[in-house]
């Protein structure tokens, strides 16, 4: 009888556990989801939500079989996604692996990148989130560009 009281408490633990972290995943992709529903759309604020104060974009740029990163401004990009432009800029991403402890969230997307519907280049995102007064924010970005190589 012991076990079985035992066993249905550690199923009660667990099953906590893992219903607070499907939550915590979901809130996660709405976050980067919004950073890339609000570039298609051209809409800076829903952008912007997605950001904490002080965040890092970074970049890495191969050319001559040399890696440099760049970093660029989350403040600058903010204003190119707000700014109108004809063509939509379309970042199309596949969640790959996420991971989440406590308020730290680590997320891998592969993605393809459009203008309108033309393909231009794809790679993976690799963000940093943390979850804070704001709910889930990314506090960090570094990605890789290829024209080649692409997944289907």
């Amino acid at each position: 009888m012991k076990k079985i009281v035992f066993l249905a408490l550690m199923c009660v633990f667990f099953s906590k556990k893992i219903l607070a972290q499907s939550v915590d995943e979901d809130a996660v992709k709405k976050t980067v989801g919004n950073l890339f529903l609000g570039m298609k759309t051209s809409d800076s604020t829903l952008a912007a939500s997605a950001f904490a104060p002080n965040s890092i974009l970074q970049t890495i740029v191969s050319k001559e079989g040399k890696n440099t990163v760049r970093t660029e401004s989350v403040p600058d990009f903010i204003k190119f996604i707000g700014t109108p432009h004809k063509q939509k800029h379309d970042e199309r991403i596949v969640f790959t692996k996420i991971l989440i402890d406590g308020p730290l969230a680590s997320v891998w997307t592969d993605y393809k990148f459009y203008v309108d519907e033309q393909f231009s280049h794809c790679g993976v995102n690799s963000f940093q989130l943390v979850k804070g007064e704001k709910g889930w924010q990314i506090i960090y970005i570094i990605d890789t560009r290829r024209k080649d190589q692409c997944k289907s």
